[in-house]
């Protein structure tokens, strides 16, 4: 791969030797209206003052509404899949999604280095809570206007726990009057779903917007009945006068969906193949044969819970935002928001690939009856979110200096943010039936069906109750003259960790002696420093170079002592990044070549074991987009050479490696035709193959999966549109387990017709 790297690195110098002599030759014209990749469209994201992306010397992307609807996202994390440098790991159903950006390693759950926002504040501090992450909170509807993604640069300064990239989802703010009304229904599987949105003014300086959805089904993967459940409202108001505005919103989230867990595989010689009556891409394992789940609270009491109902997700939002012309250059903006966030994560995990013997079925239909097949040991991940909530506000004062034809930006902001963390797990394992349809429960000597007793050695009866107070100041000062622009950035981010943490004894009861203390503060200055050159109108280059933290959160409880006797673990990454931007005619490229460096630390839950690892990337990032008449595709590639260069003692066999699920090449491809009243069109997403495990002993295959959309504009107002997730039905593992026993799919196909009308 190193060869190959080089090889790009120098067709990647050619390149922009070529666009400097031909740039030589193009007038300073005005961008084309056929720039796919809108150049010119101001980026609020990453940046302290709104800048465009020929002007900005960041990587970042951006995907319209209208985009986003023809990907025919199941979630959040989907949608992030066709962004050019995003990993987005979206096989755990509507939540619970591994998300990191080029050269990043995914090492742990959730979306630790990437910071994902509404509005642009965070959904939740750490991305990388354990069992709830931030796209659990993120639905997709008609509210969202577009999606901003920042990778690597500025990330690191103008944001805390983001050093990777922030995503930011921008919702509608009724600017632009109207609305519409739609019914979608699931073709191949069952769901039914209604969104509606509607913005306009209301007087010359006031408008407001409201939207959402409701739905009810199965959903995609085998369910034990109506799993898909609830739905989310948003709504906001703004006033504008002279020299800035004010805006409140609100958002009320009641939601529930299915998770998607690993499932028992086979491996042979590190290759996966699937056990005979289990499907990796519609497997759940909820079932109408399941007993009530019986679990511990943190008074020692008990409380029963449906295994089926997956991941329940609540959140009520309340946010106020403003900007204000204070005259001579002086800008101040606000954003706060205070939120309420709760839900409950239940998901089957199997502790083993399964044995072949003979059992007694002890629920559904055959209850009594013998039972001759496989059958494995399935536990159940029971975790009350019982707090996630937050207080989050960010004003920033920023003074434009004028001098000699030039622009001098100074900004000065203040981040402070208070976000809390209370979880119960509890983790039941019981005997079941081998099969991803309507699995039975098998006997066992519990009188409880079958029950075998907690999971894991009892390791993870658990009660978190934390809060992190995080106060980040920090400052920007950039230089713009001409066709040159440079700033530079610094944050000092200063976190304070308060509550307690318990492990149940054997799973029984809480004892006040085994309480953990959390106290700690801890802190870290994180920098970025980059500059654009726009050499014509169509072409630009930039550079930059940045460090940023990402700070643990319950990922590191019950590993070392957190009173402050102890030094506390940090995640840091260096990243050095360039490229150039060009586009001529109907074509638009972004082309980023990249070097990352991580040190992180982590503490597995079920293992108990502490982990440190250092790694190294390389690579490139391209970007592009290409119109002509009534044809448009949009594309990107990912290269990537990752090694591991360091580890804790005993691990030492590993440096070399390449990190677990980092493939050499991923891609996406979105074709698309306007034919009249009809839009149709398909979305390519790949990767190469890559490990499964940093020993690099477990293969993760490849894999292309291609989605499809189908846009019919009935009359004026009313939209007919047919899309199919995963067209071919695929089978996409994005993890396994380090045994091998188990893996996790993308889902199978799924078919979705719906109706919208417009008004």
């Amino acid at each position: 791969m190193e060869v190959r790297m080089k090889h790009t690195a120098r067709a990647v110098a050619l390149a922009l030797l070529h666009l400097g002599a031909a740039s030589a030759q193009e007038a300073a014209a005005p961008a084309s209206s056929t720039d796919g990749l809108k150049m010119e469209r101001i980026v609020v994201t990453g940046t302290p003052i709104g800048s465009s992306k020929m002007k900005s010397s960041v990587s970042v992307s951006t995907l319209e509404a209208d985009a986003i609807q023809n990907l025919a996202p199941t979630s959040a994390a989907e949608v992030l899949r066709s962004i050019p440098g995003v990993r987005s790991e979206s096989s755990g159903g509507e939540g619970n999604a591994n998300i990191t950006v080029r050269g990043v390693p995914i090492s742990a759950g959730g979306a630790r280095y990437v910071q994902m926002q509404e509005d642009g504040l965070p959904v939740l501090q750490f991305g990388d809570f354990n069992f709830i992450t931030p796209d659990s909170y993120i639905k997709i509807d008609g509210t969202l206007d577009h999606v901003e993604a920042v990778r690597g640069g500025s990330a690191s300064t103008l944001a805390t726990n983001s050093p990777g990239g922030i995503i930011n989802f921008i919702s509608k703010d009724g600017a632009q009057q109207g609305g519409s009304i739609g019914l979608t229904r699931g073709l191949d599987y069952d769901s039914t779903r209604v969104d509606f949105d509607y913005g306009a003014p209301i007087s010359e300086r006031d408008r407001f917007f409201v939207g959402g959805f409701y739905r009810r089904g199965e959903g995609i993967r085998n369910a034990a009945g109506k799993d898909e459940r609830g739905g989310q409202l948003r709504a906001n108001f703004t006033h504008d006068f002279d020299g800035g505005y004010v805006r409140v919103s609100l958002k009320h989230l009641d939601d529930q969906s299915p998770t998607a867990l690993p499932v028992p595989v086979l491996v042979g010689n590190g290759h996966i193949s699937e056990i005979a009556g289990i499907d990796p891409r519609y497997a759940s394992f909820y079932s109408p044969y399941w007993v009530q789940d019986v679990s511990l609270t943190k008074g020692n009491g008990h409380v029963a819970s449906d295994v089926n109902d997956g991941l329940s997700v609540k959140s009520n939002a309340i946010g106020l935002e403003g900007s204000f012309d204070l005259g001579n250059g002086w800008t101040v903006t606000d954003k706060f928001r205070k939120a309420s966030n709760s839900g409950r994560f239940v998901g089957v995990f199997p502790a083993d690939s399964g044995t072949v013997g003979n059992y007694t079925f002890a629920t559904g239909p055959d209850a009594g009856q013998a039972y001759n097949g496989r059958a494995f040991n399935a536990v159940v991940f029971n975790t009350s979110i019982d707090d996630a909530g937050n207080t989050l506000n960010d004003a920033r004062l920023t003074k434009t200096f004028k001098i000699d034809g030039a622009k001098l930006n100074v900004t000065a902001g203040w981040y402070s943010s208070l976000q809390k963390l209370g979880l119960t797990w509890n983790f039941n394992q019981y005997l079941m039936q081998a099969t991803g349809d309507d699995p039975a429960l098998l006997k066992t000597a519990s009188s409880t069906p079958g029950y075998v007793g907690p999971a894991f050695g009892a390791c993870c009866s658990r009660a978190v109750d934390v809060e992190y107070r995080t106060n980040s100041p920090y400052a920007n000062i950039g230089w713009e003259q001409g066709t040159v622009n440079v700033d530079a950035s610094v944050r000092r981010d200063r976190q304070h960790a308060g509550g307690s943490a318990n492990i149940a004894t054997n799973a029984a009861a809480y004892q006040p002696g085994t309480v953990q203390r959390v106290d700690y503060d801890i802190g870290h200055t994180s920098y970025s420093v980059g500059g654009n050159w726009r050499i014509t109108p169509s072409l630009a280059l930039f550079a930059r170079t940045s460090e940023g933290v990402a700070f643990n959160a319950d990922r590191i409880l019950f590993g070392t002592p957190l009173d402050g006797s102890a030094p506390i673990s940090i995640n840091t990454v260096k990243q050095l990044e360039g490229g150039v931007k060009w586009r001529s005619g109907g074509l638009s490229t972004f082309l980023t070549l990249f070097h990352a460096k991580t040190r992180e630390s982590n503490y597995e839950a079920t293992t108990q074991l502490s982990t440190a690892n250092s790694y190294d990337a390389k690579g490139a990032e391209l970007e592009a987009a290409y119109r002509v008449g009534d044809f448009r595709v949009t594309g990107g590639l990912t290269l990537t050479n990752a090694k591991i260069t360091a580890t804790a003692p005993g691990g030492e066999a590993t440096i070399g490696h390449t990190p677990r699920r980092q493939a050499h090449a991923v891609y996406q491809l979105t074709p698309s035709y306007d034919l009249g009243a009809a839009n149709f069109g398909l979305a390519v997403v790949g990767t190469g193959k890559s490990w499964g495990d940093d020993a690099n002993t477990l293969v993760l295959p490849g894999y292309t999966v291609v989605h499809a959309f189908l846009n019919y504009q009935l009359t004026p107002k009313v939209q007919l549109s047919l899309n199919a997730n995963n067209l071919f039905n695929r089978i996409g593992y994005t993890e396994i387990e380090g045994d091998g026993h188990a893996a996790r799919s993308i889902t199978g196909r799924a078919v979705k017709a719906s109706v919208k009308y417009a008004f």
